[in-house]
């Protein structure tokens, strides 16, 4: 998944793409599938993708010379994804003069009730691909799937300090990056083994608040009864499993 920050989406995204596309290949690594949101959304940056991966699925923007065609549609099937109720169609369209590629359409009805000037009672999305055999809920939830990925570098940004790269230069950045993946990493096994319920955490929990629970209490190495005990001063009684020691 590629990042942007602080930049047009469409900068030299391109140039890139076609870049770790060649590394990749260089290297025989093929890549079958690729999905990004409406930023890769234009003609050369699809030209460039479609050169590279056997199936791409891309967001695309509102366009208004679509609408006529999407209003006239017939035939939606209601499917329910993750609990939301959608309905979902596909058509062939020519996006740019020449090229035409399969337009997967998702709408999803307004809970407020108010309606859309252009779109009237319905919210819609639509994906762009070349992937003429999967079904259309096939398409968007693979598309879906993007939703996590995103959430990583959420997660990553907050709480491992990717907002904030601590160099000038991207070699010592890369250095730091890499460290803090693995760091979340250990960080998500150690949370799947522990009871985290009985530390006020839970599965999601960002680290800030596991260094707070778990990491940020007082303890001090006593000796008693000829041996060494940790003695910590909590009133979370969880803590004697996990060091298996007594408490102040």
């Amino acid at each position: 998944m590629l990042i942007w920050l602080n930049e047009n989406l469409r900068f030299h995204q391109k140039d890139t793409l076609k870049r770790f596309f060649e590394r990749f290949e260089q290297n025989r690594l093929t890549i079958n599938r690729f999905r990004a949101d409406c930023g890769s959304c234009s003609e050369e940056i699809v030209e460039e993708i479609e050169k590279h991966c056997k199936s791409f699925y891309i967001r695309t923007n509102r366009c208004s010379s679509l609408y006529n065609d999407i209003f006239a549609l017939r035939g939606w099937k209601t499917e329910e994804i993750n609990g939301i109720e959608f309905e979902l169609n596909s058509i062939l369209v020519e996006k740019w003069k020449g090229k035409a590629y399969r337009l997967v359409i998702q709408r999803q009805k307004r809970m407020d009730g108010v309606q859309d000037l252009w779109e009237g009672e319905y919210t819609y999305r639509c994906i762009l691909t070349n992937d003429y055999e999967s079904s259309v809920r096939e398409i968007v939830e693979f598309y879906n799937l993007r939703g996590g990925k995103e959430r990583i570098f959420d997660d990553m940004n907050n709480g491992f300090g990717w907002d904030r790269l601590p160099k000038s230069f991207m070699a010592e950045n890369t250095v730091f990056l890499l460290l803090t993946a693995l760091i979340r990493n250990f960080y998500k096994a150690i949370i799947q083994r522990l009871d985290v319920k009985r530390f006020g955490l839970n599965a999601t929990s960002r680290i800030k608040a596991f260094v707070f629970r778990f990491i940020s209490v007082p303890a001090k190495w006593i000796r008693t009864s000829r041996r060494y005990v940790l003695n910590i001063y909590t009133c979370n009684n969880a803590y004697a499993d996990i060091f298996q020691t007594d408490f102040g």
